[in-house]
């Protein structure tokens, strides 16, 4: 599960490192590359999160973000990754996948896993496979499998994700590489408490 976690970790490191705010096209939550992530798709992702959290009686805060903006970065996430793979020919098969779901015990504890990761079960083989090819390009960019290779893979995964550009709707804030989300003040200024 450490590879995993490790993962995860690049993974938002990668979306940090290449956040920026220019228009996106109607109807887009988050352009990645050339490859847009829809608002419909989005919700349809929220709504199984929300579904599957509930279920699962994890409260949202646990995501540490609302579930909009989380599911909005994990979708980031694996498309940033997917292309970045395609590029480095880390190339996934339905074996590893499978093999991995094995190891850890089968696919209903996973889905368990990646669903306190802010993951809905319908989309945890999809998140597994880009675990999987996270690891591959960092094994590749550091050149061995040992620590040392392992951080410099992860320094130069990071560099190319930032050569991936992501654009984010306005509509779901305003992201800022230190902090994350922030509030855009699309509604103003919140008003003092102390006041009246």
């Amino acid at each position: 599960m450490k590879s995993i976690r490790m993962a995860v970790a690049v993974a938002a490191l990668g979306v940090a490192v290449s956040a920026c705010s220019s228009p996106v096209q109607a109807g887009s939550a988050a352009v990645v590359g050339n490859e847009r992530i829809s608002a419909s798709d989005l919700n349809t992702n929220v709504k199984q999160l929300e579904s599957a959290l509930a279920k699962a009686q994890i409260p949202q805060s646990q995501l540490g973000l609302p579930v909009t903006q989380y599911a909005l970065l994990q979708m980031v996430n694996v498309v940033q990754f997917r292309q970045l793979a395609s590029k480095a020919g880390a190339k996934v098969t339905d074996g590893e996948i499978d093999q991995l779901i094995a190891s850890q015990g089968g696919l209903a504890a996973l889905e368990k896993q990646t669903l306190a990761q802010g993951v809905p079960p319908a989309y945890t083989r999809e998140w597994l496979g880009t675990s999987i090819a996270i690891n591959k390009m960092m094994q590749q960019y550091g050149g061995g499998t040992d620590e040392a290779a392992r951080q410099r893979g992860q320094q130069k995964l990071i560099e190319q994700a930032a050569a991936i550009k992501v654009t984010y709707s306005p509509r779901y804030g305003t992201f800022d590489p230190q902090k994350g989300f922030v509030d855009a003040g699309r509604f103003g200024k919140p008003t003092s408490a102390a006041q009246g």
